[in-house]
């Protein structure tokens, strides 16, 4: 029996890996672009180089890619913050704020009442799960144990949220 290729495999596991890196990053926008790299990189992959299990190459492959992106953005992130210390404006002696504007911060308010409508919307366990995970920060694993449930349910369960409030939002 042959093996499939990187790019097959590629092609089958590209719907998970999106998620996957969409519930990491937190942003869907990011995970098409790790999926894109991930993409090219696959394409300059050699064949021969594969093995016999080209399903966990990949995933090994898209790990490592997302983890140098998140090392980029923190490491990014701190060279800001150094660089505001060091260079925030500050006309006569005053330092500028660098907090949003109040329309910027009446927008996000509405937008995270809307999605909390929306949560109060799902399925009561669908709900608890996006709560806990999400918007309580605790891990699937904590989530599972609060819940009395297998992680693969809380996993299930925080994707049937994530679907349901990009349609509410689209």
């Amino acid at each position: 029996m042959k093996s499939k290729s990187l790019m097959e495999t590629y092609a089958e596991k590209r719907d998970n890996l999106v998620r996957t890196f969409a519930a990491r990053l937190r942003s869907i926008s990011e995970a098409e672009d790790l999926i894109q790299d991930l993409f090219f990189k696959i394409e300059r992959f050699d064949q021969q180089e594969v093995g016999e299990n080209p399903s966990a190459l990949l995933f090994q492959m898209a790990n490592h890619l997302m983890l140098d992106r998140l090392r980029s953005q923190k490491r990014a992130g701190i060279r800001d913050a150094v660089w505001l210390q060091g260079h925030a404006p500050s006309p006569q002696g005053q330092t500028l704020a660098t907090e949003p504007s109040a329309e910027t911060a009446l927008a996000a308010r509405q937008q995270l009442s809307a999605l909390i409508q929306h949560v109060d919307e799902l399925p009561p366990k669908v709900a608890q799960a996006f709560r806990l995970h999400k918007l309580e920060d605790r891990s699937q694993a904590e989530t599972a144990e609060v819940m009395g449930i297998s992680q693969s349910t809380v996993e299930k369960h925080i994707s049937a949220a994530l679907k349901r409030l990009i349609r509410a939002r689209n």
